[in-house]
């Protein structure tokens, strides 16, 4: 578990005066990440509000090697990074030991990221995938994605007299990398902390890919208090809506929080802007549909990691 006084200690991979929203969840997340461990890191950012935001021309706030990637390719960009510096180690040329972090949002992760993800996975290189899922498109005006909830209002997925919002549910990406038997795979909120901060030292102690999908909360996209994210957060893991666990080599399933008492969805839903068109006295079916899969996957997970409902 993570140590208070030794982090209090490590340098900060994100510095401030970065450009990033009041409340923003991804830099956040970034910087329990980065205090994980001590040996340097590389990291590359697919274009979305972390890149643009802390890497304004001529300006950034990495304290790391740092490369800008196109939106769909973090993972293969990355993947470079790293099989260049195995041959430079290999030739005698570098002698630090470094790691490789690639960084998306859920647009530039679930799906236009997607084929370059898998690839970097299969190919058993090893890299830290870390998803900062806001739930959305954020950067480029609110647009749904296929990590979008159902029932989400966003500017592609308007609530209206025949729509809720987005009809789909999201899919299921952490159980499509676990799918690929990598040595681990997690999810994680910065609610958090200590486990974000574990997990992330876990990832990046494996010889080989690891996948982590980390909760994102976006006053903006979200539409709620810009000091309310830790607050969101939690109640996305209290509500089991974002259950956290881990799965090592794609079948040693492990249960990191189990709420004492498990709150409903109704908590999240009315904390939040973009689902306050649900609690309309017509939309009861929907969140009563909403609860039953939440519980229904909450009782999966359960059954895999071997705990007692």
């Amino acid at each position: 578990m993570a140590n208070l006084k030794e982090l209090n200690k490590r340098k900060e991979v994100l510095c401030g005066g970065h450009r990033m929203c009041a409340g923003c969840g991804a830099p956040i997340i970034v910087r329990q990440m980065g205090l994980s461990q001590e040996i340097p890191l590389v990291v590359g950012s697919a274009t979305g509000c972390l890149e643009v935001s802390t890497t304004p021309n001529p300006f950034t706030a990495w304290n790391c090697s740092f490369v800008h990637c196109a939106f769909e390719n973090s993972a293969a960009t990355v993947s470079g990074a790293e099989a260049a510096y195995r041959s430079l180690r290999h030739r005698g040329k570098v002698k630090e030991e470094m790691r490789f972090v690639a960084l998306g949002g859920d647009g530039g992760t679930y799906d236009i990221g997607l084929q370059s993800l898998s690839g970097m996975l299969e190919r058993g290189q090893r890299i830290l995938y870390l998803c900062y899922n806001n739930e959305a498109y954020m950067n480029t005006g609110v647009q749904r994605s296929s990590a979008t909830p159902r029932g989400t209002q966003t500017t592609t997925a308007p609530v209206g007299l025949k729509s809720i919002g987005k009809k789909q549910y999201p899919k299921d990406l952490t159980g499509i990398a676990v799918a690929h038997r990598i040595p681990f795979v997690a999810t994680a909120s910065p609610s958090h902390w200590n486990d974000l901060i574990t997990k992330s030292q876990k990832a990046l102690s494996v010889d080989g890919p690891a996948f982590m999908n980390v909760i994102s909360p976006c006053p903006l996209g979200w539409a709620y208090p810009s000091e309310k994210t830790i607050e969101i957060a939690k109640l996305a893991v209290d509500t089991c809506f974002w259950p956290l666990y881990e799965v090592e080599n794609g079948n040693s399933w492990k249960l990191s929080y189990k709420p004492a008492a498990k709150k409903p969805i109704t908590d999240y839903l009315k904390a939040q802007g973009r689902f306050r068109h649900l609690l309309r006295p017509e939309n009861a079916s929907v969140v009563e549909e909403i609860q039953k899969r939440v519980d229904d996957d909450w009782a999966a997970l359960l059954k895999r990691c071997g705990v007692e409902a």
